[in-house]
């Protein structure tokens, strides 16, 4: 054919393809049943067109010329189906049900191959493996029309979620299971389970590591086309192709697993590594490549249908009845037995009953799985009556799919009420509409003052206004409960604060990886806030002021082998995550004011505003423990902060100058390079110097004051630096090695065996104790603030005493005194003593040096900042804790 007709007779197709949407949606059908029309339409058409006219005739002889293979569907159009699907979703969404997803895309796809595979083979003479193939053939789900329909009726997002995420996962599933059949299929191994469900593992987890690495690599080159959107779009468009062949030619896993894993992955992190105008533009681009992917899919495939269809018989037709019941039947069982008891457990979160019946009923098939049935009849090594039975079986199946299911959807959720706004929702929405229509009148006046409109025309839109405000009572609003007004606002302002984050990213103020950080903080808020109202928010501020991960390993690592430069990178990205977060915080607390307090009254949004202030207090609390410790870095932060809003309200009014016609385009361009010229240097941000040596941390410890220059260095290789966290146990235990700390600076709080408190401060030491009486002492510490210690390991103790008398002197002697007061404490637990009063708690505080040369100011204590590694004494060493008489303590400072 030539090139001229083939680009006639897509275009065509295209053409006619573009009428479909608004078509279906005045007839009030699935999109995709008019396409399944459309396409059955023109398959019957162009073997009977001699009597159309010269341009219908060419345009249909175009059409009928097409090759239409299996190959076409797989390579062609199915990466960029899946691409964007995948790149639509919310993969935040999609983990918080991923349980009942990967359930239904996996489980339920092995449970319907195995179902129908057996009753087909059963009640007819085909095969079992033929069967099995056609299961895995069945087994996928179209969510396109579908999802159509939700958009239509206005369903939930999280059933919007739920099926396109089966769709997509199931796809992956059932393709890769009819591969590995027809492996086994042409191969000389017997069938049996295990090769069936290894080849499948194999196939579907390896796609998977080849998707992530795969998308890890299109987001690392992105950050390499940063700034040019049309390379950037490409790049995306390239990866889906690469990835389904490369996964599927060279290492032989799952190409359908691989492009969604990587759709996901460059869908997740797109819009903090490109800029937010590119993402946008990506969104766009891939909207329509999906467009044009899914209609010329299902409109080629539906052509098919008349050719597969040629040797339908009766029997065939029981058969496609059959398949269709155990088809749903084995859904059913899964969506009502399966799916229920997944809830109760915590790898699913539960699904309501209306949700399930929805689910059940909206499981279509489509263009995969015509795709599918048309590579077998291609396979000619497989008999031409089981390649006949599956395009039969799969056709008959897939249009009784479309044509029952389909149709009957939206009115099945009409009447389960799904489209239907809760009475809060409905009540929001009413008192919504109350305060913008007062709003717009009061709008509507100005205009017509200003523009001299007639006081007739002023009275008719007077009149509009006035109809609709005496419909919508807000009398619903005044009907909730404080506790639901409060849920309702602090769900608007979670939501709100995600596009803050956002527009923190668009300003340029953080780079990728601290947008990432933010926005999946401020996700996971506000799916705690829809979860649990007031209550989850609180929690929410609680995990959210928590240590990272990756904050806890570095500071394991300092704490374990003394490594600094990972736990510096740690504290400064913290320090700047603290501070967006704050800025964020003080501006949502005027949005609750200014917009929250109309719609939900004072009441409410007094209790929202109270609850984000003591967010804010505690993210003050945190900040100020930091600036304390580090005030440079906090320096460079808050100029960092201006420094780059003032560089984005420079480009904004740039971009406004441009938009009003006073500067051209080329004098724009030269302006924002010399935007970014002129603040080139908020970038580059100063190290957070954590640096600790121990000569220089052991001239602040007055015990060390008096001892020889060769005597300190001798020490400082004896001694190791560590830097404590606010509220971080500090455990004298590191497996079976025991230390003793001294506070160089900062404070540390001891709980004593008799649960009473004690504070030390600089100078002070812990741990001796048990170092010289070689016995447990059951205590705990932990630090009030960024404390640097100095540890020393068990095993240097008795070196450090032999290496200078003078410091033995001194830790002997308050040790003498720290061990009388232990012993006599427990002769009062044993009763030997009974009158004799106990010593005095300050005199067994360590002597008192002369005051040292002042250091730098400590930090507060910040008791905001959760514990970031539970480093506390194991309790198989703790030993028992007894009480002195009257509750007194038997040490002045921890052991």
């Amino acid at each position: 054919m030539q090139v001229g007709f083939w680009v006639f007779g897509l275009s065509g197709l295209l053409a006619l393809v573009c009428f479909m949407p608004p078509l279906a949606g005045r007839l009030h059908l699935p999109y995709s049943v008019l396409l399944a029309i459309l396409g059955f339409v023109l398959g019957v058409v162009i073997h009977v067109h001699g009597w159309a006219p010269v341009v219908a005739s060419d345009f249909l002889d175009s059409l009928q010329n097409f090759e239409v293979s299996s190959e076409t569907f797989l390579f062609v159009f199915l990466p960029v189906l899946l691409f964007e699907t995948a790149l639509s979703i919310n993969v935040r969404r999609l983990l918080d049900d991923l349980g009942p997803i990967l359930m239904m895309a996996i489980v339920a796809v092995v449970v319907c191959t195995v179902a129908v595979g057996f009753s087909m083979a059963a009640a007819s003479n085909y095969g079992l493996i033929i069967c099995l193939m056609l299961g895995a053939i069945v087994a996928t789900t179209d969510p396109v029309a579908v999802i159509g329909v939700f958009r239509d009726v206005g369903a939930p997002k999280r059933l919007t979620t739920l099926v396109e995420g089966e769709a997509l996962f199931n796809d992956a599933a059932s393709i890769s299971l009819y591969s590995v059949l027809l492996a086994t299929l042409f191969g000389s191994s017997p069938l049996s389970a295990s090769a069936v469900v290894g080849g499948f593992l194999v196939s579907f987890l390896g796609g998977g590591v080849m998707g992530l690495l795969m998308g890890r690599l299109t987001c690392w080159l992105i950050m390499r086309l940063r700034g040019w959107p049309a390379a950037e779009i490409t790049l995306t468009i390239a990866s889906a192709y690469l990835t389904f062949f490369i996964s599927e030619h060279y290492f032989h896993v799952s190409g359908v697993v691989a492009t969604v894993i990587a759709g996901l992955v460059v869908g997740s992190t797109g819009r903090t590594r490109m800029s937010p105008t590119t993402f946008e533009q990506l969104e766009s681009a891939w909207s329509q490549f999906g467009f044009w992917a899914n209609s010329l899919i299902f409109v080629f495939a539906a052509m098919l249908i008349p050719r597969m269809m040629d040797e339908f018989t009766w029997v065939q037709v029981l058969l496609v009845l059959l398949l269709f019941v155990v088809t749903f039947a084995s859904r059913a069982v899964m969506v009502f037995g399966v799916l229920p008891l997944l809830g109760l457990t915590r790898f699913g979160t539960k699904v309501s009953p209306s949700y399930r019946v929805v689910m059940l009923w909206g499981g279509l098939r489509g263009a995969v799985s015509l795709a599918l049935a048309l590579a077998v009849t291609e396979q000619h090594n497989v008999p031409h009556e089981a390649r006949q039975f599956i395009a039969v079986a799969t056709t008959g199946f897939v249009l009784m799919t479309l044509f029952i299911n389909g149709i009957s959807l939206r009115p099945l959720i009409n009447k389960l009420r799904l489209n239907q706004l809760s009475p809060i929702e409905r009540t929001i929405r009413n008192q919504a509409q109350v305060v913008a229509l007062e709003d717009l009148q009061a709008q509507a006046d100005d205009i017509a003052t200003r523009e001299h409109i007639g006081a007739e025309a002023r009275a008719r839109i007077h009149a509009v206004f006035d109809a609709s405000l005496t419909a919508v009572s807000d009398a619903q609003v005044r009907q909730l409960s404080t506790d639901e007004k409060v849920a309702v606002g602090l769900a608007i302002i979670a939501s709100r604060e995600e596009e803050m984050f956002f527009d923190v990213l668009k300003a340029r103020i953080v780079d990728w990886r601290m947008a990432e950080s933010l926005l999946a903080r401020a996700e996971r808020m506000s799916d705690a806030v829809r979860a649990g109202g007031l209550k989850g928010f609180e929690d929410a501020i609680a995990a959210d002021l928590r240590y990272s991960v990756g904050f806890r390993l570095a500071l394991r690592m300092h704490y374990l082998f003394g490594f600094q430069g990972w736990l510096a990178r740690e504290l400064a990205y913290r320090f700047m995550n603290l501070m967006n977060k704050r800025s964020v915080a003080q501006r949502l607390i005027k949005f609750a004011n200014s917009e929250i307090q109309p719609l939900l009254g004072e009441e409410a949004t007094a209790a929202i505003v109270q609850a984000h202030r003591r967010r804010l207090a505690l993210l003050e609390s945190a900040i100020q423990a930091l600036t304390l410790q580090y005030p440079s870095f906090a320096l460079w932060l808050q100029e960092s902060y201006l420094g780059r809003m003032a560089r984005a309200l420079e480009q904004i009014r740039y971009r406004d100058m441009l938009t009003e016609f006073l500067i051209t385009g080329e004098v724009y361009a030269d302006l924002v390079k010399q935007i970014d010229s002129r603040w080139s240097h908020l970038d580059k941000k100063p190290a957070l110097d954590i640096a600790m040596s121990a000569s220089e941390l052991i001239r602040r410890v007055p015990l060390f004051e008096g001892i020889s220059a060769d005597a300190l260095k001798a020490i400082s290789k004896l001694l190791k630096p560590r830097l404590a966290v606010p509220d971080q146990p500090i455990s004298i235990h590191m497996g079976r090695m025991r230390a003793m700390y001294f506070v160089a600076s900062g404070a540390v709080s001891v709980v004593l065996p008799d649960q009473t408190t004690m504070e030390l401060g600089t100078g002070e030491f812990f741990g001796e104790i048990a170092l010289i009486s070689g016995n447990e002492f059951a205590m705990r510490a932990q630090s009030l603030g960024y404390s640097r210690l100095l540890m020393l390991p068990g095993r240097d103790f008795d070196a450090l005493l032999a290496r200078d008398p003078i410091l033995r002197e001194k830790i002997e002697a308050v040790a003498k005194q720290r061990l009388r007061a232990l012993a006599v404490w427990q002769e009062f637990q044993s009763g030997v003593r009974q009158y004799e009063p106990l010593p005095d708690i300050h005199a067994l505080a360590p002597p008192q040096e002369e005051a040292p040369e002042a250091g730098p100011v400590e930090p507060a204590p910040a008791p905001a900042e959760p514990s970031p590694e539970p480093e506390s004494e194991p309790e198989s060493r703790r030993g028992p804790e007894p009480r002195a008489p009257g509750g007194e303590s038997p040490s002045g400072s921890a052991a």
